[in-house]
C-alpha cells in the first residue's frame, strides 16, 4: 500500500484521527436514513477525492463494517495503485459480462473488511456506463456483499459521471482542497449536484495546514 494511507502507514496521527471523526460523523449524519451507498467526488481534478476515499474507506473497515470500494472514476482510476493491486478485471467487466456480475472481481486488500473492485478496461462512455440499469444491479450485487459500497467518481464539473452515479446510491461526499479549490467551484459543485436531487450528506475539507487541523468535516444535511 501507498504512503497516500496515512490510516495505515501512521494511525495514531493527527490526520488519521480526523479520518475516524470523518467516519464518525457521517454514521451520526444519517440517524433516519440508511447510508451503505456513497459516492465521494470533488469539484475538479486533483483535489484528494480518491486519497480521502482510500483512507475513510480504511476506518469503516476498521469499525467491523464490510467494505466494497469502487473505483468508478473510469477515466483517471487511481484506487489500485494507491492499494497496490492489480487492474486487470473490474467494474467494466461486470458491466459486460454476466457471469462476472454474479461473482464481482473484488480484490482483497490487507485491511481486514476491505476489498477494492478496481475499475477494469476504461471505455468509451463512462457516463452512459455509470447511469445505466445494468450499474444499478451491479450496485444490488455489491450491497449482498457489504455493509457498505464507496464509489470513487470523477470531478463534478469535469464531466457528468458523478452527477449520474449520485442517483443511485444513499449520498454524496464532496472534497474540497484549501487553498486550491475556488469557493466559486465548492458551491457550483454542490448547486450541480442538488439540482438533480443528489443527497449531498456533507464536505471534507482537506490540505489545511498541520497546526490548524489536518482535515476537518461539516454537514451539508438534507
Amino acid at each position: 500500500m501507498t504512503n497516500t494511507l496515512i490510516t495505515i502507514s501512521n494511525p495514531r496521527s493527527p490526520i488519521a484521527e480526523a479520518y475516524r471523526t470523518l467516519r464518525t460523523n457521517l454514521e451520526f449524519s444519517n440517524l433516519d436514513k440508511s447510508l451503505r451507498a456513497l459516492v465521494v467526488t470533488s469539484a475538479g481534478s486533483e483535489e484528494g477525492k480518491s486519497t480521502t476515499l482510500a483512507n475513510l474507506a480504511v476506518t469503516i473497515a476498521q469499525s467491523g463494517k464490510r467494505v466494497i470500494l469502487v473505483d468508478a472514476d473510469l477515466r483517471r482510476p487511481t484506487q489500485h495503485q494507491i492499494f497496490n493491486l492489480k487492474n486487470n478485471a473490474g467494474l467494466t467487466d461486470m458491466v459486460r459480462d454476466d457471469e462476472v456480475l454474479k461473482n464481482p472481481p473484488t480484490q482483497e486488500t490487507n485491511v481486514p473488511n476491505l476489498d477494492v473492485l478496481t475499475s477494469g478496461q476504461l471505455p468509451p462512455n463512462p457516463a452512459e456506463i455509470l447511469g445505466s440499469k445494468r450499474m444499478s444491479e451491479i450496485l444490488a450485487s455489491l450491497l449482498e456483499r457489504a455493509d457498505m459500497v464507496l464509489f470513487d467518481a470523477p470531478p463534478v464539473l469535469a464531466v457528468t459521471d458523478a452527477a449520474v452515479l449520485s442517483q443511485k446510491v444513499d449520498g454524496v461526499l464532496l472534497v474540497v482542497s484549501a487553498g486550491k479549490t475556488k469557493r466559486e467551484n465548492a458551491r457550483k459543485a454542490q448547486t450541480q449536484l442538488e439540482k438533480i436531487n443528489a443527497r449531498v450528506i456533507g464536505a471534507v475539507l482537506n490540505n489545511i495546514k498541520a497546526e490548524s487541523g489536518a482535515q476537518y468535516y461539516y454537514a451539508e444535511s438534507n
